[in-house]
């Protein structure tokens, strides 16, 4: 999909029911004026295939309630054209910026969003159902049906019948959805994918003074689904609103988003009660086949655990599902040359989880296909993802040497990017660290895919370079890695302070906050450049089952790092026999591009100066030195 949006104007909105702070009606905002315009052309600029519009106007006694829906839609799925937001006969209104890969059954040729719409049409509107079945007319919730998803997705859904308004997010916020709660200055309720405005240039006066902290016009939504009745009923006949945030239905769900884990420090008792435990998820697993895990000798590799064994096949039915269901509307339409349609990328940087990743798009995409490595540098040759990159090329041939390989290697320097700095600026809001930024940054480069590459097969330096852009819709993102397998330094140190509790407890912060801290700006950063960025490690399946074995099966920070850190991912990229991605140490982007180094450089005066006032973590309260 690509991007949507709903204003909401001329309803009196009641949100003190909602259990977080930002949506106190008391909270003051950015004064910002966000115009329908305005976000048209931010979802616009995503390139999608179509973009539209719906209004529905509610006439009441103080004036004129009205809803606008904005769709625009990056068709990946389906044989025919579809322009959201969709309306069905029912008056029902939708718009869907997301994927089914599971929990509801759809045919590999329908458009979810066709189906999501058909489904939802056949939910209970009776105002006071929730969850389960209806007793009056034996239908299911709306609740229920999101609830099952599994897949990204943000939604916004009007139930005409019962006068109702759904919206939310997946329960760990792998599609982006910003919302402007009503205040007390500004009435006005808006979500969106983006946000249209960059922070600097409508901020006040006094929000670029040191210690103060910037006012926000949009927040992250928290993950959830939420509820609006619209209602006349009250006295004087105006037209009011309650918003209401109701849980996901789906007790598995429930438990990962709880991300509490049973065998947590290892001992000779929860050892024993692990390998039962063990037995138990083989039986569950029991579609999957080791026959299709990659081994040289003939026969499951013996020094390897079992649970790395169990993984690999779930990332790779994780990678199938992402990569197997998008090609019959696009290849129909498009009128490109098999040979020439690139389907997929991967955000490539010749790490751990790229590689794995790139090894594993290598065995569920049709050979005939090319697969493209999208690695961004800012500091050319030198820069450690570019020297890792290319190490990682040569690996990926050796184990797969009859597939395609293109690495698309795109260069940047900082000084040429003044008005890309500021765009990216708004594509990160409401995030506003020097880290949000150099992150934002390299990935909104590297997935637009504007490079260049050899023009020999071998990607030898030795060969002459030529312009290229990958025009893959699909890309491929290794998010979430890190946080499950303890992969960051911070994990470390919390071992070190903490033991193994203290291991748990980071990591259960990291994936409890992942939503805010990381995937709704990802998302908008790679979504500006019409590709869908698709997580495998955050499917729903890998994630239960990584929470489900003990925690020094997935990790031993004991060991140092390339070793005991991501464990049991260096397993699987030894299973892959990608021996040299499984000893690479973890390398942040911002640090392995070089965009950091640059970024202190300009901003601070040198890296020293950068590190001693915390740079990652500053807040950018005045217009950035990028320019």
């Amino acid at each position: 999909m690509c991007g949507i949006a709903l204003t909401v104007s001329g309803i009196r909105i009641n949100i003190s029911s909602l259990p977080f702070d930002s949506a106190s009606p008391n909270r003051q905002s950015e004064n910002l004026v966000i115009s329908l315009d305005d976000l048209k052309e931010a979802l616009r600029r995503r390139g999608p295939d179509s973009l539209g519009v719906k209004k529905i106007n509610f006439p009441h006694n103080d004036g004129n309630g009205e809803l606008c829906f904005i769709g625009a839609t990056l068709q990946l799925r389906g044989t025919l054209p579809l322009v959201q937001p969709l309306v069905d006969a029912s008056r029902n209104i939708l718009l869907y910026n997301g994927e089914i890969f599971g929990g509801l059954q759809l045919a590999t040729d329908c458009n979810d969003a066709e189906f999501l719409m058909q489904t939802l049409g056949n939910c209970c509107s009776c105002g006071s159902f929730l969850t389960g079945f209806c007793v009056k007319c034996g239908k299911g919730s709306v609740t229920d049906v999101l609830s099952t998803i599994k897949g990204p997705w943000a939604i916004v859904y009007w139930q005409d019948s019962s006068r109702t308004l759904w919206f939310g997010r997946d329960a760990f916020g792998r599609r982006s959805l910003l919302v402007h709660w009503p205040t007390k200055d500004d009435s006005t309720f808006l979500l969106s994918s983006v946000s249209p405005v960059s922070p600097d240039r409508q901020a006040s006066e006094k929000e670029s003074h040191i210690g103060v902290e910037p006012l926000s016009y949009w927040e992250e939504l928290p993950c959830g689904i939420y509820s609006m009745q619209e209602d006349t009923s009250n006295s004087n006949g105006s037209l009011v609103g309650e918003v209401q945030i109701h849980e996901y239905t789906n007790s598995i769900l429930n438990e990962l988003i709880k991300w509490e884990r049973n065998s947590i420090e290892p001992s000779s008792e929860n050892q024993q009660t692990s390998q039962h435990k063990l037995s138990r998820m083989e039986q569950d697993l029991h579609s999957i086949s080791l026959d299709s895990v990659p081994h040289e000798a003939g026969s499951i590799q013996p020094e390897i655990p079992m649970q790395a064994h169990m993984l690999l096949n779930l990332l790779k039915e994780s990678v199938i599902r992402r990569t197997s269901l998008y090609t019959i509307y696009r290849a129909a339409i498009c009128g490109i040359r098999q040979e020439k349609f690139v389907p997929v990328a991967v955000l490539f940087s010749g790490g751990l989880d790229s590689m794995i990743l790139s090894a594993l798009l290598d065995q569920c995409l049709d050979p005939s296909y090319e697969i493209d490595l999208l690695t961004v540098s800012f500091d050319g040759e030198l820069a450690p993802d570019r020297k890792s990159a290319k190490a990682g090329l040569k690996e990926l041939k050796r184990v797969a040497p009859s597939r395609r390989w293109r690495l698309v290697e795109i260069d940047a320097d900082l000084s040429d990017l003044m008005f890309e700095t500021s765009h990216v600026m708004s594509l990160i809001n409401p995030a506003n660290t020097y880290m949000d930024l150099n992150i934002g940054i390299a990935l909104w480069l590297a997935s637009g895919g504007d490079g260049w590459v050899s023009d020999a097969d071998d990607n030898d330096d030795t060969h002459a370079r030529i312009k290229y852009k990958s025009n893959a819709r699909i890309l491929l993102v290794g998010s979430g890695a890190d946080e499950q397998c303890a992969g960051y330094g911070r994990h470390r140190t919390s071992f070190r302070r903490g033991s193994w509790l203290g291991l748990h407890e980071e990591m259960k912060l990291d994936m409890q906050r992942i939503w805010k801290r990381n995937l709704g700006r990802d998302d908008r950063c790679i979504a500006d450049n019409g590709k869908e960025a698709r997580f495998p490690f955050l499917d729903e399946d890998v994630i239960r089952f990584l929470l489900n074995i003990p925690l020094w099966e997935v990790a031993n920070l004991e060991q140092p790092s390339g070793i005991g850190d991501k464990k049991i991912l260096r397993e699987v990229a030894e299973l892959l026999g990608l021996y040299e991605a499984a000893v690479l140490p973890k390398r942040a982007i911002q640090f392995g591009s070089r965009i950091a180094r640059e970024s202190n450089r300009k901003n601070f005066g040198s890296n020293r100066a950068a590190n001693q006032a915390s740079a990652g973590s500053v807040r950018i309260c005045r217009k950035s030195n990028f320019g």
